[in-house]
């Protein structure tokens, strides 16, 4: 369990885990944006806990001679109380850089803070994620876009679900906060994953609405019992 605890209801235990991983990915997130920080995985192996930083440039992330890495499990270690090596951070470099909303969330916040219009930024990033093989992509940038009152604009090409169980399979969402000078702006950033049978790139499981329809096998002929012809 996550911060060591060690008998505890399953329901508190449910809320440390959730309390515990939203910290460290805010924290890995505030640390690792500029190189590439896509998410992270955390696994619990008896005393033992392994998280594993996804990146799309992790050689930045180990720094030289692994220098980098080290410094990030010595502050974990620290701050959430893991025993001396109870705790190793890995770093996974992602598949396809445009089916990752996180990685794509931090490229438009800096093309936002390079000075680049939104219209523009947005439709570079729904253009890179759809030719990454992307059934989908939303982007919604809220706050003080030109004039001094605030909005919300919505950029989106392709076929996205809102409802139903298949958001939570297909759908990879991020959202970041970008610090201009006329005030924040809202980033959020939503792709709809392809159905991947190897669980590669997507979900394995089709979505619930898609029917496949079989071609019908080759049916074999009738052979008549030699009794019937005697008769």
């Amino acid at each position: 369990a996550a911060r060591g605890l060690k008998s505890m209801s399953l329901k508190r235990k449910f809320v440390a885990d959730g309390v515990f991983y939203a910290e460290l990915n805010e924290f890995l997130a505030r640390e690792l944006g500029e190189v590439g920080y896509a998410g992270l995985e955390v696994k619990n192996v008896s005393a033992f806990t392994e998280i594993i930083i996804k990146a799309t440039r992790p050689q930045d992330v180990l720094g030289e001679k692994g220098r980098k890495i080290r410094e990030l499990t010595s502050l974990v270690q620290k701050r959430f109380g893991f025993k001396d090596g109870s705790v190793t951070l890995l770093v996974a470099s992602i598949a396809k850089l445009g089916l990752c909303a996180q990685a794509q969330a931090e490229s438009l916040r800096y093309k936002l803070l390079g000075g680049m219009q939104v219209r523009k930024a947005c439709h570079g990033v729904i253009n890179f994620v759809m030719r990454a093989g992307a059934k989908g992509c939303e982007v919604i940038v809220t706050g003080k876009l030109r004039a001094q009152r605030a909005k919300a604009m919505k950029f989106k090409d392709g076929y996205m679900v809102k409802t139903g169980d298949a958001v939570n399979h297909y759908i990879d969402t991020a959202t970041r906060h970008v610090l201009m000078r006329q005030g924040v702006l809202g980033v959020k950033v939503s792709i709809m994953l392809p159905q991947d049978p190897k669980g590669e790139f997507g979900p394995k499981i089709p979505l619930s609405d898609v029917v496949v329809i079989h071609e019908p096998k080759a049916e074999e002929p009738i052979e008549e019992d030699e009794e019937e012809e005697k008769q």
